[in-house]
């Protein structure tokens, strides 16, 4: 009888750890998941914030218009900017193809 229990025991103890052991590198994974997440979605910020600093003021843009597109970049009013909603509301002949 005791052979029995001892060898119930040790059946049971076989599964459990079986079980153990197979949610425990599910878990793994997902935190593994997680963290390469973590690292992407923090290089993302980290360019974000770069571009941020870099184009924060308008006189750094002046700046870069100067230095890199001789002038070609021009000031446009708010007022004059159009929202177009639907492709149908582009009027392509006024523009000048160089």
């Amino acid at each position: 009888m005791l052979k029995k229990i001892l060898t119930i025991i040790i059946f049971l103890l076989i599964i459990s750890t079986t079980f153990i052991k197979n949610h425990t590198k599910k878990l793994d994974e997902k935190i593994f998941i997680i963290k390469e997440n973590i690292n992407y979605l923090k290089s993302i910020k980290q360019l974000v914030q770069l571009e941020n600093d870099y184009l924060r003021t308008p006189e750094k843009l002046l700046e870069l218009n100067k230095l890199y597109f001789d002038e070609e970049l021009k000031y446009t009013p708010r007022d004059s900017i159009k929202i177009i909603n639907n492709t149908d509301q582009l009027n392509l002949d006024n523009i000048n193809l160089k």
